[in-house]
């Protein structure tokens, strides 16, 4: 497969065209997951707030769409709300405004974008827990509910806000924070065979380790295939953005299981470690995203690793393509099917994600050659 181009070219082309579509309707709203055939839209402040305004961009990019980059605006505007909100910041502010105002200041050298950004970049390192060395996911759901102590798998992808905020200021704070933080996870997060612990524990007074929860993960000791893919893409960021091999080492560990443990379509199961008699519903999310983080590493590694990863990534997404693509469907706004939102909650099963849909993006804009990150 590798070398051929000819179904990126025409994946990219029903996405754009069905893109389009979909955005005279969505709007600036923030969709999450297609119930029904049609996206349900989010308040502003929910974490998947920038995948929605992230794919227009991903778009825009290569279209120059002005109708798509407006939508775009007007979502960046949107989220000024939140900014002002204490309450409903967590740690995802990095999918939020990465996915705004950073990718629109590269794209456009906006400045509102860009200092946008850097308050969303403070605010993060504000989260920041100096005696565990953690930065702390969620607030509070509950009035009754600490959760102060928590730090989850999924921090790793908003850890590139902080390395840039770095870069444009010239301040090594927000990225000592980051690598504080990812030290974190490759001490408490990553187990040995590659997998990972969704949720880690810590005594938020003293820092140390307090436990672990299974999360959004079939048990405690599971593999969540899409917490496998934050940890793989994430650890691979971390290596771009720093260059300490301890990370590279890493990813490449959480690659390897994630690779050996997929199905035969190459697209992942929602849980890698399933007992018998649980659905084994797909999550093309995690294809998706693994996806990305798979085509980077490739960049990264050396000549003797990278075609194991990009090819494994181009199977992956000629899958998704091929068997989980709802391009002719215009009874369904998502582009891709299949994915799986929090299966031991019982949301958003077997239905397409917009993470999953920018992913895909993301993935395909690779193969088609943009080296430029948004993430």
């Amino acid at each position: 497969m590798s070398g051929s181009t000819e179904w990126v070219q025409e994946a990219w082309k029903k996405l754009e065209e069905k893109v389009a579509r979909n955005s005279q309707r969505i709007g600036s709203n923030f969709p999450h997951a297609s119930v029904e055939g049609k996206y349900v839209f989010e308040a502003p402040h929910w974490w998947t707030a920038g995948f929605w305004p992230g794919l227009l961009w991903l778009v825009y990019r290569e279209s120059g769409d002005e109708n798509l980059k407006l939508i775009a605006e007007q979502c960046e505007d949107r989220l000024d709300q939140v900014l002002t909100n204490y309450d409903q910041l967590d740690h995802d502010m990095g999918f939020m405004w990465t996915l705004t105002s950073i990718t629109r200041y590269k794209l456009l050298h906006a400045d509102n974008s860009k200092r946008r950004a850097l308050l969303a970049a403070n605010l993060l390192a504000g989260r920041f827990n100096v005696k565990g060395k953690y930065i702390r996911a969620w607030n509070p759901w509950r009035e009754d509910e600490d959760n102060s102590g928590w730090a989850i798998i999924d921090c790793l992808m908003n850890l590139p806000l902080l390395f840039w905020a770095s870069e444009v200021t010239g301040d090594p704070r927000f990225k000592h924070v980051a690598t504080e933080h990812a030290d974190t996870v490759l001490k408490h997060f990553i187990r040995p065979d590659g997998s990972v612990y969704h949720i880690v524990c810590f005594e938020a007074e003293s820092g140390e380790w307090a436990g672990v929860y299974r999360g959004q993960g079939f048990s405690q000791e599971s593999a969540w295939s899409r917490g496998t893919s934050w940890a793989l893409y994430g650890l691979t960021l971390c290596y771009h953005y720093t260059g300490e091999e301890k990370y590279l080492h890493a990813a490449k560990r959480v690659a390897y299981f994630f690779i050996a443990n997929l199905p035969e379509d190459h697209v992942p199961y929602w849980d890698f470690r399933l007992p018998s008699g649980i659905p084994k519903y797909r999550d093309s999310s995690a294809g998706a995203c693994g996806a990305c983080g798979l085509l980077l590493l490739a960049d990264k590694a050396g000549f003797v690793e990278a075609p194991l990863y990009r090819h494994a990534a181009e199977k992956m997404l000629h899958s998704l393509y091929l068997n989980y693509g709802a391009w002719d469907n215009e009874d369904e706004e998502g582009l891709i099917l299949h994915g799986t939102s929090h299966y031991p909650e019982g949301k958003n099963i077997d239905v397409p994600l917009i993470y999953g849909d920018y992913f895909f993006a993301e993935g395909l804009a690779c193969l088609k050659g943009h080296k430029g990150l948004f993430l």
